[in-house]
């Protein structure tokens, strides 16, 4: 079964770069354009990733990952913000506020699909982990 990311931006044509090729690397990609339909495809369709936007219309992607943090179904979900908010302050707040890769815009495919990967390599080797300690 692919691994499911949710693609948030309010700008469809990076929505559509994302998508592309995210799903040329075999994930399945879901789409939201706002931070209120974001919340909701994660309710709905409990992506495995989130590659988040900050400037949306009706809540910013820093409110967006504050509730996907703060919900203890979603806290551990990881988020790709990918903005073009690149001021020292905005990529802060970011980590501060718990995000797992910071990447700004413009920004290379290449760069983000590693950056997936990376995550996922990292939470399935964190996984074996935790049935090593279990047996």
């Amino acid at each position: 079964m692919p691994k499911k990311i949710l693609a948030v931006d309010d700008e469809r044509h990076i929505v559509r770069l994302v998508q592309v090729n995210l799903e040329r690397q075999g994930y399945q990609v879901v789409t939201a354009f706002d931070g209120k339909e974001a919340l909701e495809k994660i309710e709905a369709e409990m992506p495995d990733l989130v590659v988040l936007d900050v400037m949306m219309p009706y809540m910013d992607g820093f409110e967006v990952l504050q509730t996907i943090r703060k919900n203890p179904n979603t806290r551990d979900l990881p988020v790709i913000m990918l903005t073009a908010k690149a001021q020292d302050a905005d990529v802060f707040r970011g980590w501060q506020q718990g995000v797992d890769c910071y990447l700004t815009k413009p920004f290379n495919p290449m760069e983000l699909i590693t950056f997936v990967r990376r995550i996922f390599k990292s939470l399935s080797e964190a996984e074996a982990d935790d049935k090593t300690y279990k047996l």
